[in-house]
């Protein structure tokens, strides 16, 4: 107790900048950890917020790559396939001209392929995989076939695109020894007519002859766009 006479002092300056460098210290521990996790939680980028969100950017959107077939032949595959040399032949003398009639490739495609109508994938004893397709992409069309080529030896496909006018457009393809998918298609031409009248149709044989000349080996297999599922 203060003794009779003596008066309170009142606080100096000093002491009052004291008290406040204290009270400040004290708190700082506190502040920082309050901040920390919620800091974590917008930019840390490891949980499952964070993943979902990246899951979402990089979701493809709802009907792209539609006219691809639903087999897995074509996963994985380019639309350019292997090389070959294709040609017009029978019922008649071609009348497209070279702005309508050029090898297909992705580079000339404008848009996603309007209309695909595929076959099943078929398979031989051999392991020969394929499946064929006509393709429609505004006024032109051509043939695709899929395959995978488990045989353990080089084959040859010819693929023939069947136009409603009675002409064919063929492409002659390597088909190299694998366990990969890959592709043989033939030009693109500017679509006779109504495009579902066209068909398309694959034949697989050993190298040595063409599939359909007598000196060909036995037809592997033969796959069509128009042909029904095996059950």
């Amino acid at each position: 107790m203060l003794s009779p006479g003596h008066r309170r002092r009142p606080p100096t300056p000093r002491l009052i900048v004291l008290s406040v460098l204290v009270a400040l210290t004290a708190l700082l521990p506190l502040t920082g950890a309050s901040a920390g996790p919620a800091h974590e939680d917008v930019t840390g980028g490891s949980g499952p917020a964070a993943r979902t969100a990246g899951a979402a950017r990089t979701a493809p959107e709802p009907g792209a790559g539609s006219a691809a077939p639903a087999g897995d032949l074509a996963t994985g595959t380019e639309s350019t396939g292997t090389d070959g040399t294709g040609t017009e032949s029978t019922g008649g003398e071609s009348t497209g001209d070279d702005s309508t009639s050029s090898p297909s490739s992705s580079s000339e495609a404008s848009g996603p392929v309007a209309a695909a109508r595929c076959g099943p994938e078929l398979s031989s004893t051999d392991g020969i995989e394929a499946q064929t397709c006509v393709l429609t992409q505004g006024d032109q069309t051509w043939a695709r076939t899929y395959y995978r080529n488990e045989t353990g030896r080089e084959l040859i496909s010819v693929l023939t695109l069947m136009v409603p006018d009675g002409q064919t457009v063929q492409m002659h393809c390597a088909v190299a020894a694998g366990d990969t998918s890959g592709t043989c298609e033939t030009p693109r031409e500017r679509t006779t007519g109504d495009a579902a009248a066209y068909a398309a149709v694959a034949e697989f044989a050993a190298t040595g002859a063409a599939p359909g000349s007598q000196e060909a080996e036995p037809l592997l297999l033969r796959s069509g766009s128009d042909e029904p599922a095996r059950s």
